[in-house]
């Protein structure tokens, strides 16, 4: 059986038929939906409603007429889609915070920047056009445009909107097709007007030319673009790259004399409400200890005002905002890419100065139709004007043979030699128009309208003619529709930062305080005295560290390792503390012995024996819960109270026998984990029965006074009463006067002022 295929019937493989339907779907995406024309920046949907409010009267001069009213139009006649997508453009072009110059002007709730989709529903909001569309409609009925039928062929619509300024800039556009998207972000008008007029009077003008003009975006929104002059150069010779915008703000101070910031102006495309949640957010999360409160005072005098309440006035606002910047919406950054159709209904990225340049072509060529269109009106009536001066000219004749000849059209045509056109407009006449005034009055529009004919032809003819024309028409509009720039251009600014864990720390006195069971807790200040605070139950004070909340606490234990803990996230002395057991991993045997601070320096580690060597505090510090093993220590060895120290010359060592020898610093070795060296000579075997041991240390130096402790009371000794236990490492030492020897707990140190 042969298969044989309908002549009706195309037949083509599957490949063939995908391809040419994807490719047919594409363009019609690009062009007729997600991509704007050069010459009226606008995209179908957008030129369609402003279209349809037009031809329904709703201008800027008129009334306000529910939105309903011109969705339903623009679907029915004009574009064919869903009711929500026509109306969420109509509200795009409404909203002050979207367009630079909005294209309809609403009235009612058309969103706001915290959500701009919040709009009302079209049932509620009315609307019309703005001040700014007699820019794209003034001269639509000039025959300015070409017209294609609708959809369905029953109506006429044009297939662009002849523009009289580039608002392909001035209000940007963004939108995504297929393979390809636009982000372009709109602009200030006088700017990009007066940058076609330089384009226009001297078509080699240069982009840094060009940039002198215009020096980047203006957004809506206002706010400070941070992108360099060289990053934005880069961006209008290519036609794409990304740009950096931030919110405004001021310093002022509030009722009660405090310290506030106010930002007055957004990023473009920024939420409010996002920002203060973002803001908020950090505060909760304690990362922002400086600001106390966030709050929105925005109203409709002041559209943007948020308010950051600081704790003092000594913060410092730009590193904060710095900060803010970086992790908040209020620094964005915006893509550009200069996707357009052009002149020759194709999408291609276009650099700043092409765009400017095919856009005069466009208006180049809207202005002479416009001529030609004038022209043309201009020759027919002049024809008419003629044939009614002949009519005025034989005045009776006419009258005679309108009233007695059966054809008078005919007769006048062929007696007078007029066209049909003429006759007709003779036979139109009012006996009111017979009055010699209305025949001076044809005479003077004869006149007017031959002079106009030579103007404009004398335009059409030259090109010089016609860019003047145009020139002056820019001129014009920049005069009428121009404003000031919004967005500050800042050029080279400093980096946005967020702050560091170091940054954010508080620097205020604490007293970390240690007790013989390794609870371990911290109290605000330095005047407190640690061993009158309440203990647990068989627990009492073993040693306090005077530190601060952005330092680190590091703890020595009887196994020769250091555990170290962020002061800050200490418990409170108000209660009894934690223990450290609960933070590392610790054996029941393990018991500390003291602490010191992580910005201490050095730090002099010792034992019972004698034993001891210096270690750079950086080095000791603990990562993990197991701690760090820095000391090398013998079953029957301990260590004794670590000693930190930031400078000094001399070590003090002094054992439970009363013995107190003094011995160069120098002397002793660094090292940041060992069993050390011999620093005082304590009897091996005196050690082993428990007679004598090492019971303390200090470094000493020329303003430090070395205190004895012992049973309640102290021995002071100067330094210059150190001289007679100096000796030699790894000796005995001298004996303390005989009074002092017995009952020594150890040693400490003042320094004097």
């Amino acid at each position: 059986m042969v298969d044989t295929i309908d002549n009706d019937f195309e037949g083509i493989s599957l490949l063939e038929y995908t391809e040419r339907a994807y490719l047919d779907y594409s363009m019609y995406v690009i062009n007729d939906r997600a991509l704007p024309f050069i010459g009226d920046g606008l995209k179908p949907v957008q030129r369609r409603i402003i279209y349809a409010m037009s031809q329904l009267g709703i201008t800027f001069q008129a009334k306000y007429v529910k939105s309903a009213r011109t969705v339903g139009d623009v679907t029915g006649k004009f574009h064919p889609h869903g009711e929500v997508a026509c109306y969420e453009s109509m509200v795009h072009m409404a909203q002050w915070f979207s367009f630079r110059y909005p294209l309809v002007d609403g009235s009612g709730n058309w969103g706001a920047p915290d959500d701009p989709k919040s709009f009302a529903a079209q049932r509620y909001t009315e609307s019309r056009l703005s001040r700014w569309t007699p820019l794209l409609l003034s001269e639509l009925g000039q025959g300015t445009v070409d017209y294609v039928p609708n959809f369905d062929g029953t109506l006429d619509e044009p297939i662009w909107l002849p523009a009289r300024a580039p608002f392909f800039l001035l209000n940007g556009a963004s939108g995504i097709a297929v393979g390809m998207a636009t982000d372009i972000l709109p602009h200030n008008l006088r700017e990009v007007v007066k940058a076609s007029i330089t384009l226009l009077e001297r078509k080699s003008t240069t982009l840094d030319e060009l940039m002198t003009i215009i020096r980047g975006p203006d957004l809506p929104t206002g706010g400070v673009i941070t992108s360099t002059a060289d990053e934005i150069r880069q961006i209008y010779e290519t036609g794409n790259g990304t740009l950096r915008g931030r919110a405004k703000y001021i310093d002022e101070k509030s009722l009660d004399g405090g310290k506030e910031v106010v930002i007055t102006e957004l990023p473009y495309q920024s939420s409010p409400a996002k920002i203060l949640e973002q803001i908020a957010g950090q505060i909760v999360a304690k990362k922002l200890p400086m600001v106390i409160d966030v709050r929105d005072e925005s109203d409709y005098e002041n559209p943007t005002r948020l308010v950051l309440v600081l704790r003092s006035n000594r913060v410092d606002v730009d590193r904060l905002m710095l900060h803010l910047f970086a992790t908040t919406d209020l620094e964005r950054t915006y893509r550009f890419n200069l996707n357009l159709i052009g002149l020759d209904r194709k999408p291609k990225v276009k650099p700043l100065r092409n765009a400017l340049l095919e856009w005069l072509d466009f208006r180049r060529d809207t202005v002479r139709r416009r001529i030609e269109h004038r022209l043309e009106y201009i020759k027919r009536r002049l024809h008419i004007l003629d044939g009614m001066l002949i009519a005025f000219a034989n005045l009776d004749e006419v009258i005679r043979i309108i009233r007695e000849e059966d054809e008078p059209k005919q007769v006048l045509m062929s007696r007078f030699e007029l066209s049909s056109e003429q006759a007709d407009a003779i036979l139109d006449l009012r006996l009111r128009q017979l009055a010699k005034l209305e025949e001076e009055k044809l005479q003077h529009d004869q006149q007017e309208l031959s002079t106009e004919q030579e103007d404009l032809s004398r335009i059409l003819g030259s090109r010089r003619r016609m860019n003047t024309l145009i020139k002056n028409e820019l001129i014009e509009i920049a005069e009428e529709y121009g404003d000031d720039r919004r967005t500050e251009i800042a050029g080279s600014v400093e980096a946005s930062v967020a702050y560091s864990v170091e940054d954010l720390e508080t620097n205020e006195p604490v007293t970390v305080v240690l007790s013989q069971k390794g609870w371990v807790r911290g109290a605000k200040g330095h005047d407190l005295d640690a061993s009158t605070l309440p203990y647990r139950a068989g627990d009492e004070y073993l040693a306090h560290v005077h530190s601060r909340t952005n330092l680190v606490c590091n703890f020595l234990a009887t196994n020769g390792r250091v555990y170290s803990v962020p002061v800050r996230e200490l418990p409170s002395a108000r209660g009894q503390g934690e223990p450290l057991s609960g933070r590392f991993n610790i054996d029941a045997e393990t018991q500390f012995v003291g602490a010191f601070n992580s910005d201490a320096g050095k730090v002099l580690l010792t034992s019972q024996k004698g034993i001891g060597f210096v270690a750079d505090v950086e080095s000791v510090v603990a990562t993990t819960r197991n701690g760090k093993v820095v000391m090398n220590l013998e079953t029957d060895n301990a260590p004794l109270v670590p000693v930190a120290f930031k400078e000094g010359d001399s070590v003090a060592l002094v054992s439970s026998k009363g013995n107190l020898l003094v011995i160069e610093l120098g002397d002793v070795p660094e090292q940041n984990r060992g069993r050390g060296v011999n620093l005082m000579n304590i009897p091996k075997a005196a050690f082993a029965a428990g007679d004598e041991s090492m019971l303390g240390a200090a470094v000493v130096g020329e303003k430090v006074s070395l205190y004895v402790d012992y049973g309640g009371r102290q021995l002071t000794l100067r330094y210059r009463d150190l001289d007679p236990y100096r000796g030699k490492r790894a000796q005995r030492g001298k004996a303390l006067p005989r009074n002092w020897r017995n009952n020594i707990i150890g040693l400490s140190t003042e320094s004097r002022t």
